[in-house]
């Protein structure tokens, strides 16, 4: 569709960045100022009102992202979502690294990007480190790693969920908004979440329908942060070699949205490390995030709020394996956590 929009200068690949950056910077605005995080949603103080807010999410990109397939814009019969071949080792361990980690950051990748543009210099670090380790992952020392684990694999009839894709939909969309509405959260703060789903389909069409161009094609793409978080850091260090994609755009969106939210709405502020074992905990968990993410094929947005709309069984494997490593790390740290300070609140 790209070529009969009219643009002279600007390629497909040129205007999916900006594209990108466009989600990027209303995704950060709103999960700023929603502190939108399943992190949080599992084990935060307000952990009821955080669900309600990030399964309202899931709902609206769950029917909009359906219903884009359904109308034949989109379709995932070629994405990497839907591989006849589950790495299911990989998912489930990658999973597990993924969860534990978001716990030790006390917040996911997602929420990490929101927090570094508002002034949370633990948040950046945790960013940088998580983005050089996924890009080791994926193509540095780490990579034997993901192709030893990604080897050992489950074949499957189908990739998605069997049956039916509008009544899936429905079912996941119908539930997630039962407990939303029951979660406390005021009507307002609600449509806010509905806005951050809405962004899914928005990118899922935007790249796979609005964007294409058979002569310059691009990847179809949402909302995620693993590879765009490695692609980010790739193009800060190497831009005079490497052209920005998607990636970059949309990690470079998400700092300049919750900026401006941030300063609007006074949420700005200086924030570091308190301790050196503090700074230890924060940099393992970085770690076993960009592992992690890498391994299990997304993050809680890559995987979660962007892959359970594809009805994906290795989408929703990954985000069950993330929820488990979230919750038995958690458990774990509790103890020492009420013995020292009582329970951390989210970031």
């Amino acid at each position: 569709m790209f070529e009969t929009l009219g643009f002279e200068t600007l390629t497909a690949p040129q205007a999916a960045v900006w594209f990108a950056l466009g989600l990027g910077v209303v995704f950060g605005a709103l999960a700023q100022v929603t502190r939108f995080c399943l992190r949080r949603a599992l084990v935060g103080e307000d952990r009821r009102q955080a669900a309600g807010v990030w399964l309202t999410a899931m709902a609206v990109a769950v029917l909009g992202t359906q219903a884009a397939v359904a109308q034949g814009w989109i379709g995932f019969g070629a994405h990497r979502f839907m591989a006849a071949e589950l790495p299911v080792v990989a998912i489930i361990v990658g999973g597990l690294m993924f969860g534990a980690g978001m716990i030790l950051t006390r917040g996911c990748v997602s929420r990490m990007t929101v927090l570094t543009g508002s002034g949370n210099l633990r948040a950046l670090v945790v960013l940088v480190v998580f983005a050089l380790t996924a890009h080791a992952t994926l193509k540095g020392v780490l990579a034997p790693l993901r192709t030893t684990l990604g080897s050992v694999t489950l074949s499957l009839e189908t990739a998605a969920l069997p049956g039916n894709a509008l009544i899936w939909a429905g079912l996941i969309a119908l539930a997630a908004l039962i407990y939303a509405v029951r979660s406390g959260n005021k009507a307002g703060t609600l449509v806010l979440a509905a806005l951050i789903g809405a962004l899914v389909p928005l990118g899922w069409v935007g790249t796979g329908f609005v964007l294409q161009d058979e002569f310059d094609p691009i990847a179809m793409e949402s909302l995620s942060f693993t590879a765009p978080a490695a692609d980010a850091i790739f193009f800060t260090v190497a831009s005079s070699a490497i052209p920005a994609n998607f990636g970059a755009g949309l990690v470079g969106g998400v700092l300049i949205g919750a900026l401006i939210a941030a300063l609007v709405f006074g949420g700005f502020r200086w924030q570091s490390f308190e301790s050196p074992a503090q700074t230890g905990r924060y940099l393992a968990g970085a770690v076993l995030m960009g592992v992690g993410g890498v391994l299990a094929g997304g993050c809680t947005v890559g995987a979660g709020l962007s892959g359970i709309p594809t009805l994906s069984i290795a989408a929703l494997l990954a985000i069950g394996a993330i929820v488990a490593g979230g919750v038995l790390m958690d458990r774990v740290l509790r103890p020492a956590q009420s013995l020292r300070s009582g329970i951390q609140p989210a970031e």
